[in-house]
Order: structure tokens, then C-alpha cells, then sequence
């Protein structure tokens, strides 16, 4: 499966980012490598950094947990709780608004990630919308890396789509 664009970042307003990734592949196949544990370690965090201890109760109100190990061996949780549940189209789910790293390891404290997967001619663009309470939390995940670190990801997400 070839990658067909690089990842789109934008900020619509002051409380939001959106990143967007077209794949060569069908919704089904990037619902899984989103939703199975044995797939997301594989691919979830920029390149360099490994996850682990993955665990994805997939109903509302299921949690959604990994650790994440940065190059250097800080441990960064992703910690949330899925808010909303259409397979194999939108995930939501809000980050543990107890968390202390802004960036939350892709899953920012008091914030709301919408996740979309819509097929057209088997392939699938991927949008990721988060959705911040305040400008103060927006700025604060873009200055940890947030933003940046997401196209990495994906590309890794390409990669593992292509082993499936």
C-alpha cells in the first residue's frame, strides 16, 4: 500500500487541531490497526519512541491506555475514555483530564478527539480533530509536540497498514 499524501495539519480556531491523512487502504483495515492493541503498539508515537502496555475497552465509556517510552526512557501515558463509538466510521474519546503532560502522548488532558474514517474508492482519509477547552491547553499540546509529531505517526500507521 503506497502512501498517497502526506499529512495536513491546520488550526481552525484557537481551541482546535485537525490533521488529515489519505491511505491506500480500505476504512476496515485502518479501523483495526486504530482499534486492536496488537496493531496501535505497533505504529502509535513518532518515530523513535515505542508503546507498550496497550489496553482498549471499545464501548463508551471504555478506557483507552498505553505507555509510550521516548527515546531517552521517559514514560509518557495515554490515558482516555471513549465518548463515542460508530464502527467502522468515528472514535471519540476525551483525554484524562488529570494528566500532566500537555501533550498527553497523543491524547491531550481536557480535550476532545474525533477521530473519522471515510472510504472512497478504498481508500480511506483519516482525520483526527481535537478539540481543546482552552487556547491555553491548544498552545500548550503544540508547543509539547502535538502537532509536529502526529505525521511521523501516521507514516508509521502506513507502514503497519501495509504488513496487515
Amino acid at each position: 500500500m503506497d502512501q498517497l499524501m502526506d499529512s495536513t495539519t491546520s488550526a481552525p480556531n484557537d481551541r482546535q487541531i485537525v490533521i488529515t491523512r489519505i491511505f491506500d487502504a480500505p476504512r476496515l483495515l485502518v479501523w483495526k490497526a486504530w482499534t486492536e492493541p496488537e496493531h496501535l503498539v505497533r505504529w502509535w508515537g513518532p518515530e523513535g519512541f515505542q508503546s507498550y502496555d496497550c489496553t482498549i475497552d471499545l464501548r463508551v465509556g471504555g478506557a483507552f491506555r498505553l505507555k509510550m517510552r521516548a527515546p531517552d526512557g521517559t514514560v509518557y501515558p495515554c490515558d482516555g475514555t471513549f465518548i463515542e463509538i460508530v464502527p467502522p466510521e468515528r472514535l471519540v474519546y476525551e483525554g484524562d483530564r488529570d494528566m500532566a503532560h500537555p501533550c498527553g502522548a497523543g491524547l491531550p488532558p481536557r480535550s476532545r478527539v474525533t477521530i473519522t474514517f471515510a472510504e472512497t474508492d478504498g481508500r480511506t482519509t483519516l482525520t483526527i480533530d481535537t478539540q481543546f477547552e482552552t487556547t491555553d491547553g491548544q498552545i500548550a499540546a503544540r508547543e509539547a509536540g502535538y502537532a509536529i509529531s502526529w505525521p511521523g505517526c501516521l507514516d508509521r500507521l502506513a507502514g503497519e497498514l501495509a504488513t496487515m
